[in-house]
């Protein structure tokens, strides 16, 4: 079943459907009401949904009426049933219950002891920083060219001090 809806009920009308379809819209109103369902054929649609919903719902609400109220019997197995339910899970809780509160005493004192190293680490373990040594370029010693004085220790350092015989000759 599929519902158009270009051609809705009008906003005045379409609140005085359903007291015009339960007979509660009286008089000059219900005339008015009865004039323009004839002419707007969005609100002629909206009142024929609604005087359907309405016979739904009377069929229903008369099945219900008809069905047969449960006996007290019915209430007590329920209520019986709920009971052992929460017995079973008290029994079941009360076995773990020990493990439960020692794991949770654990984790806070896990929590607690790592916050207190990473406190430590951050604020408590600084040295004072090593004075720094200024010296003499004369004393100063360039890592990145081998010691003329000693034999290269291997195929590296020779080819630096080939790199730099080549540099010198330029």
């Amino acid at each position: 079943m599929e519902t158009d809806f270009s051609d809705p009920a009008c906003p005045e009308y379409e609140a005085l459907l359903e007291d015009y379809l339960d007979g509660e819209l009286g008089g000059a109103d219900a005339k008015k009401t009865g004039a323009h369902l004839e002419s707007c054929a969005g609100c002629r649609r909206a009142f024929d949904d609604a005087a359907a919903s309405v016979r739904l719902l009377r069929v229903a609400g008369s099945l219900l009426d008809s069905a047969p109220a449960p006996s007290p019997a019915f209430a007590r197995m329920v209520m019986s049933r709920i009971r052992n339910e929460e017995e079973r899970a008290a029994v079941g809780a009360g076995l773990w219950q020990p493990f439960v509160s020692l794991a949770w005493r654990f984790a806070a004192t896990a929590t607690l002891a790592l916050a207190v190293l990473l406190t430590y680490a951050v604020a408590g373990f600084r040295r004072p920083p090593a004075e720094i040594a200024v010296l003499n370029p004369a004393e100063m010693q360039d890592i990145f060219s081998p010691d003329p004085t000693r034999a290269p220790a291997d195929r590296d350092e020779v080819l630096m001090m080939v790199g730099e015989s080549g540099h010198a000759s330029h």
